[in-house]
């Protein structure tokens, strides 16, 4: 398979980014989702990863991270572009090269950032 087939994406990650003032609105988003995909997060369709109060990985500020299949690419990006607020979102296809996903497959809903590449390269 090249690189362009659709089959090479093994899930979807999208983060929702905050600091230190968007911090609140972050976590009242995190627990509208939880609510909102109770059913996905309990059946494992949708998974909601740590809130991360520091960078992480090639992510600049502070985020927590939503996981979940093609089925929900749909709705999570339709649902996320709604429902943001003013958060930034970050959203990428999982294939086996990260650096490739971060830098030439990534979605963002409100602002870019830049991320931290150099932490994605081996």
């Amino acid at each position: 398979m090249n690189a362009t087939d659709t089959r090479t994406i093994t899930d979807w990650h999208a983060h929702v980014y905050f600091d230190t003032v968007t911090r609140d609105a972050a976590w009242q988003l995190r627990q509208v989702i939880e609510a909102r995909f109770a059913t996905e997060l309990q059946s494992g369709a949708l998974r909601l990863g740590r809130f991360h109060e520091r960078p992480v990985g090639p992510h600049p500020m502070w985020s927590f991270q939503l996981g979940f299949g093609a089925d929900l690419l749909t709705p999570m990006l339709a649902w996320l572009a709604l429902n943001h607020g003013a958060l930034d979102v970050f959203m990428h296809p999982n294939t086996g090269d990260a650096l490739v996903d971060h830098r030439d497959s990534a979605v963002w809903i409100g602002r870019s950032h830049a991320l931290v590449l150099d932490r994605l390269i081996a």
